[in-house]
């Protein structure tokens, strides 16, 4: 048996692009890479996928965690029987294909929470195929935090190392401004420093981004940071905290890269991404914190204008796997921290 630890890999929704990316990384993910990869889904669906880009691989289908190693050319699927040999034409919304993104996630989180696994990294999944499949969620974070109990659900990129949490996610931008309080931000922070501890040092030091121009200019530009920033970077640093801010969100995320912070929280959805995707798209990383399990991600849709086409770009998914494997050690403290 290998002494690697597995990643359960999931192939998102079979009539997008999911199944194809998880099929070239796997066909690349070899011995020196610090985990291996065991695909979840149907191996009919991976077999299409691994076809469409004509790869040279066989899907093996397996119904154990830890299978013996078949050696380079074999990709290891563990089979949840939802698709079966049902071929779905590509880029359709299916409620079939929906109950087997479900049955995937629901399979591989599973195996995390009773250690089988050391962490799952999901492929793309269709909202309105998993609700036309009866699910009640907006997409895999609830589900996530669902299965596992959780309700710590937070996203942290991951780029260069460099890591970056939001205060506010999934709202308008007049939304996010709306919902910016001291409580938020003071609690965007906590969890920020926590995920810090458990993914990266002991004693971390975090940057908060401000909202407005220049910071607001002493409240010229706004009073955001007056109001609401402000007062949760003191109560955190009264507390002990290493933290700064807020600092202008146009040369926070550079000195970041600087190596002047562990970690950056930005203040709503678009401030953090804009500045993560462009400094590596295809290598930024999604990271849900808060969950007892690791849990990594691609941070693109199912692709349906490309699927089957064999074209689809798995370099995002190379780098959750990756990131991944690299962060596997972490389970136990993942635990820890996050399974109470």
């Amino acid at each position: 048996m290998s002494d690697r630890p597995v990643l359960a890999v999931t192939l998102g929704d079979p009539a997008g692009i999911g199944p194809e990316i998880t099929a070239r990384t796997l066909a690349e993910a070899g011995p020196e890479v610090p985990a291996r990869g065991i695909a979840v889904g149907d191996p009919a669906v991976l077999r299409r996928a691994a076809r469409a880009c004509g790869l040279d691989v066989q899907v093996r289908a397996v119904d154990t965690w830890d299978p013996e190693p078949a050696g380079e050319g074999v990709i290891d699927c563990f089979d949840t029987g939802v698709v079966g040999d049902t071929e779905l034409a590509w880029g359709e919304v299916y409620e079939l294909a929906g109950r087997a993104a479900i049955a995937a996630i629901e399979v591989a989180t599973h195996a995390a929470l009773d250690g089988r696994v050391a962490g799952v990294v999901t492929s793309p999944i269709h909202k309105e195929a998993i609700w036309a499949a009866g699910a009640e969620h907006l997409g895999h974070t609830e589900m996530l935090g669902a299965l596992t109990g959780s309700t710590r659900n937070n996203t942290m990129f991951v780029v260069r190392d460099k890591k970056i949490f939001f205060a506010t996610r999934h709202v308008s931008l007049r939304k996010a401004l709306d919902q910016i309080t001291e409580q938020r931000v003071y609690h965007g922070i906590q969890e920020a420093l926590t995920a810090l501890r458990v993914f990266s040092t002991d004693e971390p030091t975090l940057a908060v981004a401000a909202i407005n121009p220049h910071g607001g200019e002493n409240g010229n530009f706004g009073d955001e940071e007056i109001v609401h920033i402000e007062p949760a970077v003191r109560r955190a640093r009264d507390e002990g905290a290493q933290v700064v801010g807020p600092v202008p969100a146009d040369s926070v995320f550079h000195q970041l890269l600087q190596g002047r912070f562990d970690g950056v929280l930005s203040q709503y959805h678009d401030q953090g991404h804009i500045a993560a995707k462009t400094v590596d798209f295809d290598g930024t990383i999604s990271v849900t914190v808060g969950l007892p399990i690791l849990r990594t991600s691609v941070d693109h849709g199912t692709a349906f204008d490309i699927a089957g086409k064999g074209i689809a770009d798995h370099a995002t998914m190379r780098s959750a796997f990756l990131a991944g494997a690299n962060l596997a050690r972490f389970a136990d403290r993942i635990r820890a921290e996050y399974g109470s």
